[in-house]
This record gives C-alpha cells, sequence and structure tokens, in this order.
C-alpha cells in the first residue's frame, strides 16, 4: 500500500484513472504491480474483461508507464523486486471511453481518427491511410522505425462503441466491422509488436472483431488473474484496515463488524473458479470517502440502460433466489447476444460455486452482494 499522507487526509481516487495522477497526487493505492508483472512476462497478446468502474482504465494507465520506462513512479512497489531493466518502449494507448453515444460506423470512424491524433503528430501519417485501421498499421510501423523499439499497443474500453447499440442489429453489425477492421493492424504487425493489451466490459457479439486477432489470450477468467481488478477481501483487511476501522468508528461498529457489512454490500465478486473473494472498488472507495455505506455503483453506470431492457430476464433472476448455471465454454463465447452472459460480465452476476465436467467447468452464477440485488429492484 502506497499513501503519501497521514490517515484523517487520505486520499482516495473514485474518479482518478491515471496511474501517474494515483502515485503523484498521494491517493492511496492497492498494489496490483506484481501482477501486472507477471502478465506482461506471461503472454504477448491479452484480453481482459471487467465490469464498468472496476479499475480496468487504472490497469491500463499502469501498463502504459510501466512499459515507458517511468521506474520512478513504482518506487517502493513489488514490481521493483521484480524487474531488473526498466526498458523503455513506444506505447499506443487508445482509449476509447469518447467513443460513447455514437450512432453510425462513419462517426465512429472519425472518432477513432481524432483518438489517434496525437500519435500521428509525433509518427506521421502517409497520405494513403484514410481509414483508421490503415493508420494504425502505419503508427506501428513508424513508432518501430523511429525508435528502434518494439512497440506496445493498449486498447481501453474496446467495446465502448457498441454498448448502447447492442440491441440495433444493423447499426451494431456495421459498427463491429469498423471495430474488425481497426485492430486487424494488432494481428498483421505482430513482427514490430511488444505487449498487446485490450479492455473492456464484455466479449457479447463481437466475433468479426476476435475473429481477426484470435491469437489473444483471454485472461478474464484466469484464477491468477482474478483480482488484478477490484480488491480482495485479503487486501481489504490488509492495506484498507486503516480504512475500514475509521468508517468503523463513525458507524460505532467494530472493524471486524464493518469488514462484514462492507463484504456484504460490495464485495461477493468472484472471476474464476479458484478467485479470491473480490470488493467492487468504486463502490468501496466511495464509502471511505464519503464515510457511508449505501449503493453508489448503479449512479453513473454505464451499463444500466442495459437493464432497461432486460426488465424479464432481472425480474426472473430475482424470482428464482438469482442463481443460473452456464459452462466456461459459455461464458468465454463471442458469438451472439445473451442475456445472461450479458448480465455475467457487465457485473449484475458472478460466479458463486463451480463443478469440474468431462468438457469444463459448470459455473453457478449468483447476484454478488446487496448493492447489485437493491439496483435490480429498482430497475426490474
Amino acid at each position: 500500500m502506497v499513501m503519501a499522507q497521514e490517515m484523517m487526509t487520505r486520499r482516495y481516487p473514485i474518479d482518478v484513472q491515471t496511474f501517474s495522477e494515483i502515485i503523484r497526487g498521494g491517493y492511496i493505492y492497492v498494489d496490483k504491480t506484481d501482477l501486472v508483472w507477471q502478465l506482461v512476462h506471461h503472454v504477448k497478446y491479452a484480453f481482459m474483461c471487467r465490469p464498468p468502474r472496476f479499475g480496468k482504465s487504472v490497469l491500463t494507465s499502469t501498463l502504459e508507464s510501466y512499459f515507458r520506462g517511468e521506474r520512478e513512479l513504482f518506487e517502493g512497489l513489488k514490481i521493483m523486486q521484480l524487474e531488473q531493466e526498466w526498458e523503455q518502449c513506444p506505447v499506443i494507448r487508445l482509449d476509447l471511453s469518447s467513443c460513447k453515444g455514437l450512432r453510425s460506423a462513419d462517426s465512429l470512424r472519425e472518432k477513432l481518427m481524432q483518438i489517434m491524433k496525437p500519435y500521428t503528430d509525433e509518427y506521421g501519417q502517409d497520405d494513403h491511410e484514410r481509414y483508421p485501421g490503415d493508420v494504425l498499421y502505419g503508427l506501428i510501423r513508424r513508432a518501430y522505425t523511429k525508435t528502434g523499439q518494439w512497440v506496445v499497443v493498449l486498447v481501453d474500453g474496446y467495446d465502448t462503441p457498441l454498448q448502447d447499440v447492442l440491441h440495433e442489429e444493423e447499426v451494431l453489425g456495421n459498427m463491429r466491422k469498423v471495430m474488425a477492421q481497426f485492430l486487424i493492424p494488432l494481428k498483421a504487425q505482430d513482427r514490430y509488436l511488444k505487449f498487446c493489451f485490450i479492455t473492456g466490459v464484455t466479449k457479447v457479439s463481437l466475433f468479426e472483431i476476435f475473429e481477426n486477432i484470435n491469437h489473444v489470450c483471454d485472461e478474464s477468467l484466469s484464477p491468477e488473474y482474478s483480482a488484478i481488478c477490484g480488491f480482495s477481501d485479503k487486501e481489504v483487511a490488509t492495506a484498507l484496515k486503516d480504512d475500514v476501522a475509521q468508517l468503523a468508528e463513525a458507524c460505532n461498529m467494530t472493524c471486524e463488524q464493518m469488514h462484514e457489512k462492507l463484504k456484504l454490500m460490495y464485495g461477493g465478486y468472484h472471476f474464476s473458479e479458484r478467485s479470491p473473494e473480490v470488493f467492487n472498488p468504486f463502490s468501496l472507495l466511495s464509502a471511505f470517502a464519503n464515510n457511508d455505506i449505501r449503493e453508489y455503483w448503479f449512479n453513473g453506470n454505464s451499463l444500466s440502460l442495459m437493464l432497461s431492457q432486460l426488465r424479464c430476464q432481472t425480474k426472473d433472476i430475482l424470482a428464482k433466489d438469482n442463481v443460473w448455471g452456464l459452462t466456461s465454454d459459455f461464458v468465454h463465447a463471442t458469438m451472439g447476444l445473451d442475456t445472461l452472459l450479458l448480465l455475467y460480465q457487465s457485473g449484475y452476476l458472478t460466479i458463486k460455486s463451480w463443478e469440474r465436467e468431462d468438457f469444463g467447468y459448470i459455473y453457478t452464477l449468483s447476484i454478488p452482494n446487496q448493492e447489485v440485488r437493491t439496483g435490480l429492484i429498482n430497475h426490474s
């Protein structure tokens, strides 16, 4: 745990998504850098899906600082015992959060070109590169040529442009094709790439995209990375114990009682068959910052609009004591718009238990905690 100030002035990075700002600004940071180091040395192409507001952007930003060789930001963190070289690489980080709300393939192409503008200013753009995929293809090659170093590409929230049109088949199909064409260079320029990381909320109905980059390793269900986003129960009990104690005092509870209360309210997530219990980081930090336990996650949740289109499904979940079953192959699926899978990958359901079968795992899903249960009731 890194902190720059004493307990009474602790700063919580509730809406801060940049690793360097968290460290330099003296915000609390629960150290995940050993998992970051393990990830980059484990695979070359990695994908990770997690619910909204679960720290995907902070993770992506941490990877950016690591590959840029910003060693000073990592002083005192676990990675310092693991990394010896601190090689500096050109990093192309594509944050697609600004693509939310787009309604056409043309508007998506235009926005993708805008997102790449800082990199075309740095590395140039050939006249024939008139489409986003062509520009990214050229950027990777020119960044390698200019620096002599393999290139790192980080795509944060790749499915953001598609979330608002999941139930509009024609529009979704056209925008999926744009994203598929945009990401083709991640396969075509393999010889210039050192590492590629893609995040999103879900893989649902994105078959064309992952068909073109099928060498990407989906780490979403990997037990070793179950707590790379969010806070594990152990981290809450150790790295955040002072924050739990402060909230307990404000609520006239013991630390043990408060820990159990927070677990009931914000915990309960499991992202693999051997996952530790994980807490929603946005809600937990919000409770600490406000010295109050209440529902935080649904306020501004980017996928809450989905619930209005799934009212029958959410009522059914609540009526059946919120338990469902599915196979591990189904969780990894990329084809079809299945409402159950959407609810799981967007955080409204989580893995409760599992059984090993000849064809893989069978998961039982459940509503993770009281905050989500209340939200589902209010939106059903």
